[in-house]
């Protein structure tokens, strides 16, 4: 077999050169995995002419092939992007670097430090919605590959070291091969659980400590460190879900707690076979002295070991600790006392001079202990309204009769008086439903989990379709009945507000929030001033389009700040965002900068969901630069907010902007055969069989348009290649706009472009989903649709609006050719165009030859289409 050339760019090579290097080694290898496992692919691909997938069952290899090079590319240009960022603070210096801590550092000067008022908390929330295509094995193969590459950018390997490590390069080309891409079953909670837990145990673990030691290297105060607060929605999201039940919520919150506590116990065993000091030696002085041997008298038979080497003692007496706990045998009673053992052998470490053995062996597991506790991560709960209410209704109906109908002042006379009584009825849960058993339960185990030894291992209850107060308050109705206090609930409710009316609504339905004795009490007491909301993307895009939805989102957070100021209150804002530019899926710290001012104030939170977290978390270094990233912008943006100003003249164009795109979407949506056409040119009805998440893509079995997630919603317009949720209404709007203010709407467009951010993110976003549309590959879509009228009336919308958003598009920027402003994005696709539009066209006859037979199994190909479109764009939904 033909080795690959050497991998052996020099010193001195650019990162275009280094880049193309490695994709040239990459497809090598990959060629030689095709010739052994699938000659015939092999084959066509060096016959020089375009590939001609079959259309049948032997579409399978060629599928494959092309799935795997897409993957491989990408992990190409990880890779290479590593590496340049580490060329240029190697070069230029870490100031230069976007995103670094450094850099923020710099641009700060002498603004006001953080952590002059609450500090800074970031909190990355990981979650299971079905749009990870990726199994997890794949994705482990995936991990080594990019470690190989890593390994191989060293100079130091000999010849015959160099082969072997292109061996294995190559051998897990070919085990990615083997192995498959297709789910042969829909995974269960258990596997999305470990999905999720695998992460922290490859990359997250690692990165915290050295996310901080880049922190104080910028020369920040240590006393500022920034609070890094990982949630996770995998097993604690019961929207839809019938899966995820107490049990599974229960069985999350065990993984969880044994996956750190097992990462203690390999940090602790390291640090104790690293510091072997002798007290012979060097003795550790004063009160750090008298603490250290205090720890050890905790258990006296640590004395025995290690004689006369009194940090070796303490570190097993913490280890035992640890050990106990994570067997349920005693140990710990809260965290915090494992932060103050772990600090106390810090201390004594410092006490004689010895700093970087504290600094390296120990302080990395303090601030472990400091970041995920005994938990990994903060487990949110989510449930919809609908569920709530109608347990509500089902404890009310008694002997009395029928509870008040929902949404009536009935309604809401019974529950702010039952809120406000000292003492509510017992309720007995053999008179209720699954539903309503179920939920209780669940308020129970929130209430035993704060008495535990930590208290954060569960998160807010999080409820989503929040359209009223009542909804809010029907929560903490029911945490009564499941035992919290009548005084002061020790529970968390954060609304979700999703629609775009309901993001309307919330300002007035927080400020109404507040009005409740019982309410405003509980919100304080677990959070000070500080009240969080999350607001949704996915809905909101769904709802009015991408422009539309974008503006709705920044008008409800100044809103909702300015309704929570009345109260003294600050909101913290939690970003439901998805991967896709629909979803919100901007890059983070571009996002960040264009939120209004004064929304940050040193608090975020945000989804990171599906396929977005094994692109962001999937190796230490990518892991480590996204959170430095996320963290720098949240710092950034809470420094300048002070200094920033609203411009009245720019909101007044953006609001006209997205009413008039709103208008065009809503026009489209409303046209006549608008759902059929959407079942029918796109594989929305055949994604259920492509078994990518744990649960339904219709919440509570429904079949309309408007109960369909946003997220197949989105999937399904980019395996079409409409991508309409990116753009649509676009072009439209600023033709509007033009026609309208003319010369000096001109002026104002242009001078937006350059002083608005969240005007130039909507454009470089409309932009980038402008140039991943293909509308003769929607045209194909289009011809599965059966009634011709409808065909040609919703795709020469589609087309039109299309045009006009293109040339709009390029009049602002004064393009040429779309995406000419991100060349590393434009350079990526093209790469991928040619056979992206093969298995376009391959699904397209696959859809028609199974929609027309009346019986069978989906294909398998047709399957693979769908994951490889997914891959080829880089997300699902």
């Amino acid at each position: 077999m033909a080795r690959a050339r050497e991998f052996q760019p020099g010193p001195d090579g650019g990162a275009d050169a280094y880049a193309e290097t490695l994709r040239h080694m990459l497809r090598q290898h990959w060629r030689d995995v095709l010739l052994r496992r699938a000659p015939q692919v092999a084959a066509s691909l060096d016959s020089g002419a375009p590939v001609a997938i079959p259309r049948d069952n032997a579409a399978v290899p060629y599928l494959q092939a092309l799935n795997i090079w897409f993957q491989l590319l990408r992990i190409a240009d990880e890779n290479a992007a590593m590496r340049e960022r580490r060329r240029a603070e190697t070069e230029l210096g870490p100031a230069t670097v976007p995103g670094s801590f450094a850099k923020a550092q710099a641009e700060l000067g002498d603004a006001v430090r953080p952590g002059a008022g609450d500090g800074i908390c970031v909190g990355p929330t990981l979650t299971a919605h079905p749009t990870e295509a990726k199994r997890v094995t794949v994705l482990e193969i995936h991990r080594r590959i990019y470690r190989s590459l890593v390994a191989l950018e060293t100079q130091r390997w000999t010849p015959r070291e160099r082969a072997q490590l292109t061996d294995d390069l190559r051998s897990e080309i070919d085990l990615l091969w083997m192995t498959g891409e297709l789910r042969l079953e829909r995974p269960r909670l258990s596997d999305e659980i470990e999905w999720g837990l695998q992460f922290f145990r490859d990359s997250i673990y690692d990165a915290v400590p050295l996310l901080y030691d880049r922190y104080l290297a910028a020369g920040f105060d240590p006393g500022t460190l920034p609070e890094i607060r990982f949630h996770s929605w995998i097993g604690g999201d019961r929207d839809g879900n019938p899966n995820v039940t107490t049990q599974a919520t229960r069985d999350a919150l065990a993984r969880g707690r044994q996956a750190i506590l097992d990462r203690y116990l390999d940090g602790l065993r390291e640090a104790g076979a690293r510091i072997s000091i002798s007290s012979s030696i060097v003795a550790v002085p004063g009160a750090e002295g008298i603490a250290l041997d205090a720890l050890i008298a905790e258990q006296p038979d640590c004395r025995s070991r290690n004689p006369g080497e009194i940090f070796r003692q303490a570190l097993t007496v913490i280890g035992n600790q640890i050990r106990a706990l994570r067997d349920q045998t005693g140990g710990y009673r809260f965290v915090g006392d494992f932060i103050a053992d772990l600090k106390v052998v810090e201390d004594g470490l410092q006490a004689i001079g010895a700093a970087h053995l504290a600094h390296r062996h120990v302080r990395p597991i303090r601030w472990q202990a400091q970041t995920f506790g005994f938990r990994t991560a903060t487990l949110d709960i989510r449930q919809n309204s609908t569920v709530t209410t109608g347990v509500l209704a089902e404890i009310w109906a008694g002997d009395d009769g029928p509870a008040p109908p929902y949404g009536s002042d009935a309604w809401s006379e019974r529950l702010r008086a039952d809120l406000s009584s000292p003492v509510l009825p017992e309720v007995d849960p053999a008179r209720l439903g699954d539903a309503g058993q179920e939920l209780l339960a669940l308020l129970r185990l929130m209430r035993d989990m704060r008495e535990g030894a930590d208290p954060d291992a569960l998160g807010p209850f999080i409820l989503s379709m929040t359209r009223s107060t009542d909804d809010l308050l029907g929560v903490y109705l029911l945490a009564r009945h499941a035992g919290f206090g009548a005084e002061t609930l020790d529970l968390r409710v954060v609304p979700l507000f999703e629609t775009i009316a309901d993001l309307r609504a919330a300002p007035a339905i927080l400020s109404e929030l507040l009005q409740v004795p019982l309410a405003r009490r509980s919100l304080k007491a677990r959070g000070g001033n500080r009240l969080e909301v999350m607001l949704g993307y996915s809905d909101s895009n769904k709802d009015g389009g991408f422009v539309s939805s974008t503006w709705e989102l920044e008008r409800a957070q100044r809103s909702i700040s300015r309704a929570l100021a009345a109260y003294a209150m600050r909101p913290v804002f939690f970003h439901g965002r998805g991967g896709s530019v629909s979803r919100g899926g901007a890059p983070t710290e571009r996002a960040i900068a264009a939120q209004p001012p004064g929304t940050v104030s040193g608090r975020m939170r945000i989804t990171e969901q599906g396929e977005v977290v094994s692109s962001k978390y999937a190796n230490r270094g990518t892991a480590l630069n996204t959170l430095e990233g996320l963290t720098s912008a949240v710092l950034l943006h809470s420094a300048a907010a002070a200094r920033t100003t609203a411009t009245p003249e720019f909101d007044d164009a953006l609001e006209g902007l997205a009413g008039m795109s709103q208008t065009a979407y809503a026009t489209l949506l409303g046209q006549p055969g608008f759902v059929s056409y959407f079942q029918q040119a796109s594989p929305v009805e055949e994604l259920a069989m492509l078994k990518i998440g744990s649960r339904p893509a219709r919440r509570f079995g429904a079949k309309s348009l408007n109960d369909l997630r946003a997220i197949p919603w989105v999937f399904a317009w980019s395996q079409n290649r409409h991508l309409i949720t990116g753009w649509y209404g676009f072009g439209t709007a600023i033709d509007s706009f033009r026609k309208v203010r003319e010369a000096a709407g001109d002026d104002l467009l242009r001078r937006m472009l350059r002083g608005s951010a969240l005007f130039q993110l909507i454009v470089d976003e409309v932009e980038k989903s402008l140039f991943q549309a293909d509308m003769q590959i929607a045209a194909l879509y289009a011809s599965l649709v059966e009634d011709a009228g409808v065909r040609d009336a919703i795709l020469g919308a589609v087309q039109a609006e299309y045009r006009r958003s293109e040339q709009a598009l390029l009049w602002l920027t004064g393009e040429a050719l779309l995406a000419e402003r991100f060349p590393l994005m434009r350079e990526r696709f093209e790469r991928v165009r040619a056979p992206m539009g093969d298995i376009h066209a391959l699904q397209v006859d696959l859809l028609r030859e199974l929609r027309g037979r009346t019986t069978g199994k989906l294909s398998v190909p047709l399957l693979q289409t769908m994951n490889c479109i997914a891959t080829g764009l880089g997300w699902t939904g």
